[in-house]
């Protein structure tokens, strides 16, 4: 197994980062997920857009595109799988133990492991802590996941694969990992940015093919939408057949089974949507 750092493919055995890696102290840098299906990546300039997006709200200097996309080329190459997650990890590089940033610059990884395709549904459940949609860090995919870490934990303890968090104001929010859609009267709706989930390469992706509406909706419309679904990087559209106690039977229902399908359609025709 190869990986890509600072420049250049490295053995995983002896890649080294920093103990003082400012994304190991702290907490300070960004990452993506990718997927990589016999060595083509989907979404990958929506992928690098977000990736600054993030840079620029954590003060990190904006990633050079061009370098990324020859460390993913050269990790796929090196490391050929049918099915992978492709992580994109970027850092604010060796510095002090504290807050504040160092002068070495930053750290860029890139690394490739095997996985499998998800099942057509999956169970969830809601978590008591909350998604502060008025964070410095809203909207922003960092490193600094302990708190996804916790949540997901628990949802595994619950036989679920994910765990739902509503925002400060009780509206539903995002999973650790995934954006949460629901479909009421036929209609799809999804939660705002504003409400504090990350803007989902898929969720976008999503709303853009299926016409869902965003709409600011109570963490409750859980236990009365008549379908749930989740999407992801590597989940695509995966419908919800449990919510808590509260089970959905015959998911994928007719509203998330077509978005499921409109969604594969789509992304088969276009890798770079």
């Amino acid at each position: 197994m190869k990986i890509w750092l600072d420049g250049g493919l490295q053995d995983i055995e002896s890649a080294r980062v920093s103990v003082f890696d400012h994304g190991l102290t702290v907490g300070d840098g960004i990452f993506e997920t990718v997927k990589a299906t016999d060595g083509r990546l989907f979404g990958l300039t929506r992928h690098l857009n977000r990736l600054t997006r993030s840079a620029r709200g954590l003060g990190l200097p904006d990633p050079d595109h061009d370098e990324v996309r020859r460390a993913c080329t050269a990790v796929l190459d090196a490391n050929p799988m049918p099915l992978g997650r492709l992580r994109i990890t970027y850092t604010g590089g060796h510095g002090p133990l504290g807050s504040d940033r160092g002068e070495h610059g930053p750290t860029l990884v890139v690394a490739v492991g095997e996985t499998t395709r998800r099942p057509d549904s999956t169970a969830v459940i809601t978590v008591p802590w909350t998604r502060n949609e008025r964070g410095a860090l809203t909207g922003l995919k960092t490193t600094s996941y302990a708190e996804n870490v916790v949540a997901l934990s628990r949802a595994h303890q619950h036989g679920c694969s994910e765990a739902l968090f509503a925002n400060t104001v009780g509206q539903l929010c995002e999973g650790t990992g995934s954006n949460v859609f629901v479909v009421l009267d036929g209609e799809i709706h999804t939660p705002p940015v504003a409400s504090g989930c990350l803007a989902g390469i898929t969720r976008e992706l999503v709303v853009e093919w299926t016409g869902a509406k965003e709409t600011d909706l109570p963490l409750d419309v859980l236990q009365r939408a008549d379908e749930v679904f989740l999407t992801s990087t590597l989940r695509d559209v995966q419908a919800v057949h449990r919510v808590d106690e509260r089970e959905l039977p015959g998911a994928p229902g007719p509203v998330t089974a077509k978005a499921m399908r409109v969604f594969d359609e789509r992304s088969g025709d276009d890798q770079d949507p």
